[in-house]
């Protein structure tokens, strides 16, 4: 624990100011199952916690609204920043390994603007 868990949980609450009405909250409500993601990340693992894959799943259905996604790629984005270089394919197919279909490749340099 410490470390980038505590960046990733700063930056997961800090980006979801903009996530729309309600946003904010739902944001923080999964900045807790992303953290096991982290855990998944730094360890050698092969399998994707289920915590993992439902803070992934919830982030998802947040994503309503052109606002919403774009809060939620930030989101990520802020997350895979706090990922290790050596880990950031690992990070990249969390998703897939989740059963969720996002439209972009998780990492430090996502265009959210789209």
């Amino acid at each position: 624990h410490g470390g980038s868990e505590d960046r990733l949980l700063g930056s997961v609450r800090d980006t979801g100011g903009s996530a729309g009405v309600g946003g904010r909250d739902r944001v923080r409500a999964v900045a807790g199952s992303l953290a096991q993601c982290l855990t998944y990340l730094n360890s050698g693992a092969t399998w994707v916690p289920p915590g993992c894959c439902s803070g992934v799943r919830s982030l998802d259905s947040m994503a309503t609204t052109p606002a919403d996604r774009q809060a939620v790629c930030n989101c990520l984005k802020s997350a895979a920043s706090s990922v290790p270089a050596s880990s950031l394919g690992k990070a990249a197919g969390i998703p897939g390994k989740c059963g969720v279909n996002i439209p972009y490749k998780i990492s430090p340099s996502i265009d959210c603007s789209q």
